[in-house]
């Protein structure tokens, strides 16, 4: 396996993990679950804006750096 295919796949998954995450914590947190309730809303654009970026991140290393 090469190395770009590598770190593509890390990128894509983290993307997967933060966004899976970001989604989770934005449900559990509209249900009111115990300690999910308290957190800020700030801490769940950071997790989506993170899920962003690895995707970017991915789509720009699958397509652009073929070195």
């Amino acid at each position: 396996m090469s190395q770009s295919s590598k770190s593509n796949r890390i990128f894509t998954q983290a993307f997967g993990m933060f966004l899976g995450i970001a989604i989770a914590v934005w449900v559990l947190r509209g249900f009111g679950v115990g300690i999910l309730a308290a957190i800020p809303g700030g801490v769940i654009w950071l997790l989506l804006l993170i899920a962003i970026a690895m995707g970017i991140l991915a789509y720009v290393q699958k397509t652009w750096w073929r070195f």
